[in-house]
């Protein structure tokens, strides 16, 4: 009964986060019910409370993670923006011209999200393309795409998606080979939907005003706001190289960047006026940063969690093998395709579990199983925007609504997930 009821109840909180500007109740409001509630049922499905708060405690560390990256890399991204750091990029981009820049835009988030990942790529080309999009339509469709090319490039990097990374540490995929075999998918996933859009979108991006790209009513002297820009975008870069060199999770690697940005800023404004120190500091920044996007990351976590932890998800994974008699392809299509809607990691875990690696055959080190998941995982859950960390950052950061997506993106995402996977498919 309790199985059904946690199902349920995730089911309802979705629809809620799905209906937030109809119901006018805030995504966030609605993940934390769900979040916590999912896990006060689970504590009347009958375990012991002590293998209960096992269960917590080993999600807590993953989702505590996450968290702890997501506040790290936003407040760094802020704190570029507020020295009007991401000038230095908008003042290169020359064009207006709608076609033209989603063509630039989406092809630089392809391959950042390769180098640094998904999550940390989309905060940074979030705030980027909000300095050159005022209009709510355009700056949500370009938003859309961004999602899009970095899952897209996250999939075929060892270490540009959380999923993959899985899978390189585990044993089951080498990075040479993931690269090899999951570029060329991924590519087809980006072209398909950016060249659809290009023939439906036509004209010019309204121009910003002098007020509008104005961020501050005093002016940040270049050596400065070049300075926080290069150690800002180091910082983030110094990230992958701390989690290969070291093997620590990444948020260490943020936190130790945003420890090193924070005393060079207090160095660099020491002795300015404290009406510029409270613009400037990383104190008056961190108050700046979007909360309501981490309570939101943190519900959906424990939702998601509660039902692994039930079972849900293991379940789901063996009604899937049944019901396609083990074709791989079809398991995995599912399986990305749910990823949309539950998060990839779970599944992917899942996945791993049912299956072990084996000698030679589908299931060896870089075998046609563990390399479509790494497609299908990290790039099906462009679908829906809840789908992918990617996807739930820059809906917090940008507010662009969950039916609004639905309509305008999830097809196209969809096109181009289908496509990189019948490319995937005919390679082999």
């Amino acid at each position: 009964m309790i199985y059904i009821i946690m199902l349920v109840v995730f089911v309802l909180g979705y629809v809620a986060i799905a209906l937030e500007h109809p119901i006018k109740v805030d995504k966030a409001a609605s993940a934390l019910i769900i979040g916590a509630l999912g896990w006060a049922l689970f504590a009347f499905s009958g375990m012991e409370a002590h293998h209960i708060s096992e269960e917590l405690k080993h999600h807590l560390v993953d989702i505590a993670e996450i968290l702890f990256f997501l506040l790290g890399a936003m407040t760094i991204v802020e704190l570029i923006d507020v020295h009007e750091g991401f000038t230095v990029i908008t003042d290169k981009i020359a064009t207006r011209h709608r076609v033209k820049l989603m063509w630039i835009l989406c092809i630089i988030t392809f391959f950042f999200s390769a180098v640094l990942d998904n999550l940390t790529t989309s905060i940074v080309m979030a705030a980027l393309i909000s300095k050159l999009i005022k209009d709510k339509n355009d700056l949500w469709m370009f938003a859309g795409m961004i999602i899009i090319s970095a899952n897209a490039g996250g999939a075929w990097s060892p270490i540009g998606d959380v999923t993959t990374i899985m899978l390189w540490i585990g044993g089951q995929v080498t990075a040479a080979s993931i690269i090899k075999a999951i570029i060329i998918p991924s590519i087809v996933c980006l072209i398909v939907p950016l060249t659809y859009i290009s023939f439906k979108m036509k004209g010019e991006l309204a121009p910003l005003s002098i007020e509008e790209n104005k961020g501050n009513t005093f002016k940040v002297p270049s050596s400065e706001r070049n300075l926080v820009f290069i150690l800002g975008v180091a910082g983030l870069l110094f990230v992958p190289v701390f989690k290969t060199v070291t093997h620590l999770p990444p948020y260490l690697g943020i936190l130790f960047s945003l420890g090193v940005l924070w005393l060079v800023t207090e160095l660099l404004h020491a002795k300015k006026s404290s009406e510029i120190k409270s613009k400037l500091s990383v104190i008056a920044v961190i108050k700046k940063v979007d909360v309501a996007t981490i309570f939101f990351f943190m519900g959906i976590l424990l939702a998601v969690a509660s039902l692994q932890s039930m079972g849900h998800l293991k379940d789901l994974a063996l009604i899937l093998n049944d019901t396609f008699n083990g074709n791989i392809y079809a398991i995995n299509i599912i399986i990305g395709l749910l990823s949309s809607i539950v998060d990839n990691v779970p599944l992917v875990a899942g996945a791993m579990g049912m299956y072990e690696v084996s000698e030679v055959g589908l299931f060896a080190v870089d075998g046609k199983f563990w390399q479509f998941l790494a497609y299908c995982a990290g790039t099906g859950g462009s679908v829906l925007i809840v789908g992918s960390a990617a996807g739930v950052a820059v809906m917090g950061i940008l507010k662009v609504d969950f039916i609004w997506y639905v309509k305008k993106i999830s097809i196209l995402a969809l096109m181009g997930y289908l496509a990189g996977a019948a490319t995937y498919i005919l390679m082999q």
